[in-house]
C-alpha cells in the first residue's frame, strides 16, 4: 500500500474535476443542562479533574441511570428546529466498546430507535441554497477525556504515560447525522455553522468548539463523474475524519481529504475504511483505527432504562415555545434594518449581532448602532480579550450616544472618548461628556477666533481657497479642530472659514 505521503497529491480543482465528492457530517453537541444525563453530579466546564463524578457516571457496580429530563426537552427542541419528525415512543441502548475514557465500557446511546428523523437545515454558499437532510438526532451521554502526557503530539503515541479525567463522562449529548448530501468542503462548514447559530439561539448549548461542546465528525468518500450518458456511479468507500473542533478544520480537513483520497485512486490503490485524525499544523489526516460498523458495538437495549414515550401534548408545547431562528431572523433583520447578508455575516462574526439589535430597540438607528458595534467596540472588545457582550457598557449607552452623535453634540472622535469614559466606569454617556466637558463646542465667538487664527496662520492655503480652490480648505479645518480639541463639528467649520474667505 503506497503512503499518501509518497503520492503526489492533486490540485483541489483537479480532483473535484474528475471525482465527486459525497460528504456526511456527525455532529455531537453537548446540552448545556445543570446534571449529566442519568444522574445529578455538576456539568461545569473546567473543574478540577474527577471532581464531578459519582458511581452511576463512574459505571459502579449498583449504580443505576435516570433520564434528564432537561436534555429530552433540548434534544426535542433541536430536532423541532432541524424539521424533524419526533418519535412517539423511543428507547436508550447499549452501544459496547472499550476505551480508557468509557468507565462502564459501554455507553448509553439510541440506536434503531432514535427521538428525531428526517429533518432537513438549509444553508446558503455564495448565494445558492443547499438543503442537507439530517437522518436522525439522537442522545448519548459523553465519553470523559484522556490526556496524554510527554509526547511531543498530544496523542498517545510517543507519549510516556496517559491521564483521564471522568468530569465530562456522562454530560448530555445529541448526535446529528446528516444524509451524504454535503457536495464540497464550503458547504460542509457553511452546515456546521448554520446548525452552531440554530443551536445557540435554541438557547440549549453554548457550542463552543474550542471547549469540545460541538464537535463534528467529517465522512467523505469519492466516486468517479460519469461521463455523458453513464449512469451514476455507486458511492465509495468513506473515512471519517473525527472531532474537528473549528469551522476552519471542518473546511480543511474535507479539503485535504478529498485530494488524499483522489491520489490514491489516481494510484490504483483502495480506500480503507478508517477514522482520521486532522493535524492544525500541518492540515492533513493520518490513518486512526479501522471504522467499525454497527455490528461490531453489539447494540441491545438498556436494561436499566424504561423507553421513553412522549406525548403531543408535550412536543406541541415546546414547539410553540421555540424562539425566532437564525433563517427567520436574517429575513426580518435584512427586511426591517436594510442590513444585507455581508452586514449580518460581518456582525455575527464579531460577536455583536444581539447587541445591535438591543441598540437599535433602544433607539438607534440600524446603521449607527452596526457602526459602533462593528468597529470601535468590536475594537475595543478585541484590546481587552474579552467578548463584546461583556465589555462595561449597555446597548442603552450606545443608543444614547449615537443620539447625542445625530443631534451635533459629539463628533465621532468625541463619542470615542465618551466610550472610554463609560468603559471605565465614570458614568453614562452623559456623565461622561459633563465630567470630561466633551460637548461640541456651540460658541460661535470660540470657533470664530478659531478660524481666524487657522486662515492668519497659513495665508498661502487662504489665498488659494479664495482664488475658488474649495478642496484646499482641509488643512484649515484640521488646524481648527486641532485648536478646538476635536470639540467641533467639521462641517460647520469648513462652512464658517469658507464664509471666512468669502468662498462660500
Amino acid at each position: 500500500m503506497s503512503s499518501t505521503a509518497a503520492l503526489a497529491l492533486p490540485s483541489f480543482a483537479d480532483a473535484v474535476a474528475r471525482y465527486e465528492p459525497v460528504i456526511g457530517l456527525e455532529t455531537h453537541v453537548e446540552l448545556g443542562t445543570v446534571s449529566k444525563m442519568f444522574c445529578g453530579c455538576a456539568t461545569a466546564f473546567g473543574a478540577e479533574p474527577n471532581a464531578q463524578v459519582c458511581p452511576v457516571c463512574l459505571g459502579l457496580p449498583g449504580s443505576l441511570p435516570v433520564v434528564n429530563e432537561a436534555a429530552v426537552r433540548y434534544a426535542v427542541m433541536i430536532g423541532l428546529a432541524l424539521h424533524c419528525d419526533i418519535a412517539s415512543w423511543c428507547r436508550f441502548a447499549r452501544k459496547n466498546y472499550f476505551y480508557p475514557d468509557m468507565p462502564k465500557n459501554f455507553q448509553i446511546s439510541q440506536y434503531d430507535e432514535p427521538l428525531c428523523t428526517n429533518g432537513w437545515l438549509d444553508v446558503e454558499v455564495d448565494g445558492e441554497v443547499h438543503r442537507v437532510g439530517i437522518t436522525r438526532v439522537h442522545m448519548e451521554e459523553d465519553t470523559g477525556k484522556s490526556l496524554h502526557v510527554g509526547g511531543a503530539t498530544g496523542r498517545i503515541h510517543g507519549a510516556t504515560h496517559s491521564l483521564v479525567d471522568y468530569n465530562r463522562a456522562g454530560i448530555p449529548l445529541v448526535e446529528i447525522v446528516t444524509e451524504p448530501d454535503v457536495r464540497s468542503p464550503e458547504v460542509a462548514r457553511a452546515y456546521v455553522d448554520e446548525l452552531r447559530e440554530l443551536i445557540r439561539a435554541l438557547g440549549v448549548s453554548d457550542v463552543r468548539m474550542e471547549q469540545g461542546s460541538l464537535r463534528c465528525d467529517a465522512n467523505v468518500s469519492l466516486r468517479r463523474r460519469p461521463a455523458a450518458g453513464e449512469p451514476e456511479a455507486p458511492f465509495g468507500t468513506r473515512t471519517e475524519t473525527k472531532n474537528l473542533n473549528s469551522l476552519r478544520s471542518v473546511e480543511r480537513a474535507v479539503r485535504y481529504e478529498i485530494t488524499r483520497q483522489a491520489a490514491l485512486l489516481d494510484d490504483g490503490e483502495r480506500i480503507i475504511q478508517e477514522t482520521r485524525h486532522f493535524d492544525e499544523a500541518s492540515g492533513r489526516t493520518s490513518a486512526g483505527r479501522s471504522k467499525e460498523e454497527a455490528t461490531d458495538y453489539r447494540y441491545f437495549p438498556e436494561p436499566d432504562l424504561t423507553p421513553l414515550a412522549l406525548s403531543t401534548e408535550f412536543v406541541d408545547e415546546l414547539r410553540a415555545g421555540l424562539p425566532e431562528l437564525p433563517a427567520a431572523r436574517r429575513a426580518r433583520l435584512i427586511a426591517e434594518h436594510g442590513y444585507t447578508a455581508r452586514d449580518l455575516t460581518d456582525l455575527r462574526n464579531a460577536g455583536v449581532l444581539d447587541l445591535v439589535e438591543e441598540t437599535v430597540a433602544a433607539g438607534a438607528t440600524p446603521p449607527a448602532a452596526r457602526k459602533w458595534w462593528l468597529n470601535e467596540l468590536a475594537r475595543q472588545a478585541s484590546d481587552a480579550g474579552v467578548p463584546a457582550a461583556e465589555l462595561a457598557i449597555s446597548p442603552a449607552d450606545v443608543a444614547r450616544i449615537t443620539v447625542l452623535v445625530a443631534g451635533g453634540e459629539l463628533t465621532d472622535a468625541l463619542a470615542r472618548k465618551v466610550i472610554d469614559g463609560v468603559l471605565a466606569g465614570e458614568g453614562t454617556p452623559d456623565e461622561v461628556v459633563a465630567g470630561r466637558g466633551l460637548a461640541v463646542v456651540a460658541d460661535d465667538g470660540a470657533l470664530t477666533a478659531a478660524v481666524d487664527a487657522a486662515i492668519a496662520g497659513a495665508p498661502d492655503i487662504a489665498e488659494k481657497v479664495r482664488g475658488g480652490k474649495l478642496n484646499a480648505v482641509g488643512p484649515l479645518v484640521g488646524a481648527v479642530m486641532k485648536a478646538m480639541k476635536g470639540q467641533a463639528d467639521a462641517a460647520t467649520v469648513r462652512g464658517l472659514l469658507l464664509e471666512r474667505l468669502g468662498a462660500s
